[in-house]
């Protein structure tokens, strides 16, 4: 015969056992923020960011929580539009110039990072000096 956890802690107490004096309610498992929000960044690690950084004398407890979703948007997002952006491109990995167009498209993304319409692609490949005093390509 099964006894409950009050049950056991009863008779554990009378069989001169006073190690467990709890009460009748099982114990519940601690859950993360995280997994309270449902998210994969973690919300403990950025509210100690946020606490060390001392961005605000005052940080409600649920600030954290929101820029863990907020960042978990961004980078689900930015890949998938440059993910598309590639595939219609033909091709199979992204780029850097597939997410630059993306960012382009995406009006939301382009507000949220304040970048200009005529924003110009950062990576290139740079020249060397024998190079830029010819003006033209090494010929190998």
């Amino acid at each position: 015969m099964k006894l409950c956890q009050c049950e056991q802690n009863l008779a554990n107490t009378m069989a001169g056992n006073k190690r467990s004096r709890s009460s009748c309610k099982p114990r519940t498992q601690r859950r993360s923020g995280s997994r309270r929000a449902g998210l994969g960044f973690s919300v403990s690690r950025l509210e100690r960011f946020l606490r060390e950084g001392q961005y605000a004398r005052r940080l409600s407890t649920s600030t954290p929580a929101f820029l863990a979703g907020v960042l978990e948007y961004l980078t689900a997002n930015i890949p998938e539009q440059a993910g598309q952006e590639a595939e219609t491109s033909g091709m199979v990995n992204i780029t850097p110039e597939h997410v630059r167009r993306a960012l382009q498209k995406n009006g939301q993304l382009r507000r949220i990072l304040k970048l200009d319409d005529d924003t110009q692609s950062q990576v290139g490949v740079p020249q060397r000096e024998e190079e830029e005093k010819e003006g033209g390509c090494l010929s190998f």
